[in-house]
């Protein structure tokens, strides 16, 4: 899994069992392969490139992620161990109302640098039927993880999937972790540990009700998001307002935990106690956190963060049951979730040796 907010390549091991319609899972192995400061700007930059260059860089990423799926494989002796590779890729071009999404990695690449089947290109058949292609990871939630109302994940892009009597819905929030780290490179920092910098900052209330009122927010579900809102619209607009880091940071930190409020009362409140898991990068910012918290707390969400295992790596394991779900050909995309005419099997299949 490559996420938006470019953090680096997620790899995870994971050994999946199903009894009587029941799964579990184990994840034996995971890391994180941070990426050099020029693959960073190739993958940020990939928007631009032309159609030729766009895709020189798909095949270019795909002997990238097959080159560190063997380097994972040879730290943690799992040769002979991977039946499938499921990868995600990392998302270019994401225009569903077009019926577009690009996800950069070729599996024919990572398939013959591993000499093992892989499935790519996970959301276009979702698109294809109408629907958003996200978030797909909440099929994940729904037969691995139980005991939660809500699973929030803060990656580069916030996204939140939800019980809504017998079905799971789920929708993009608002740019997160991307904005966040690109705020904090200002300091020469690759992101806010812990919040500490949003920590000493001080609100701007006028920038905050303009980040408040753009349009996306008033959009109704499902819906889903591509990076150049935070990158191309937001980031651009904090920058107007003559912030320091610090101040930009505190702002765009409520400005998260705000959106991620109203989402839930447009939901409609809870009628008991409700419990949320919050997964990726921002579950370990602790001023987020703790604002999320004192705003959800008033409506009975309780929120709960996991080990640091599914913490950092739920994306790339749920993408490997994504994968395991296309081989034994049962739906792995959810139409309740993203708005498709119906459920559905996504996945291209690239044969190994």
């Amino acid at each position: 899994m490559s996420g938006s907010s470019l953090d680096g390549l997620d790899l995870a091991f994971t050994e999946f069992e199903e009894q009587g319609g029941k799964w579990s899972f184990e994840t034996k192995a995971a890391a994180c392969y941070e990426y050099s400061d020029l693959w960073k700007e190739k993958l940020k930059n990939a928007c631009s490139l032309s159609a030729r260059e766009h895709t020189l860089l798909h095949t270019e990423f795909g002997r990238y992620m097959g080159d560190r799926i063997l380097e994972f494989m040879q730290e943690n002796q799992l040769h002979y161990q991977v039946g499938l590779i499921a990868s995600h890729g990392h998302t270019s071009f994401h225009i569903p109302e077009k019926g577009t999404s690009v996800q950069l990695g070729d599996g024919a690449a990572i398939a013959a640098k591993t000499g093992l089947p892989v499935v790519t290109d996970l959301r276009s058949m979702d698109v294809a039927l109408g629907g958003q292609g996200a978030p797909i990871v909440p099929v994940g939630e729904k037969y691995l993880l139980s005991g939660y109302q809500y699973f929030l994940n803060l990656g580069g892009i916030a996204n939140i999937s939800f019980l809504a009597g017998d079905k799971l819905l789920a929708f993009d929030i608002c740019p997160a972790n991307r904005v966040l780290n690109m705020l904090a490179s200002e300091k020469g920092k690759p992101y806010d540990e812990g919040g500490s910098m949003a920590a000493l900052g001080k609100l701007d209330e006028s920038l905050l009700a303009k980040l408040n009122e753009l349009e996306y927010y008033s959009r109704p579900h499902p819906k889903s998001l591509a990076n150049d809102l935070g990158t191309d619209i937001i980031y651009p607009m904090i920058k107007s307002h003559s912030l320091s880091a610090e101040d930009g940071l505190r702002t765009y930190t409520e400005h998260i935990a705000l959106q991620l409020r109203n989402a839930l009362l447009k939901l409609g409140q809870p009628a008991a106690v409700a419990s949320m898991l919050v997964t990726g990068g921002g579950a370990f910012n602790d001023f987020l956190l703790k604002r999320i918290r004192q705003l959800l707390g008033e409506y009975g969400i309780e929120v709960k963060v996991p080990n640091a295992m599914l913490v950092s790596y739920k994306e790339a394991i749920i993408m490997g049951f994504i994968g395991v779900l296309r081989w034994r050909q049962e739906v792995n995309v959810l139409g309740s979730v993203t708005g498709a005419r119906r459920d559905s099997i996504g996945g291209a299949l690239w044969a190994g040796e």
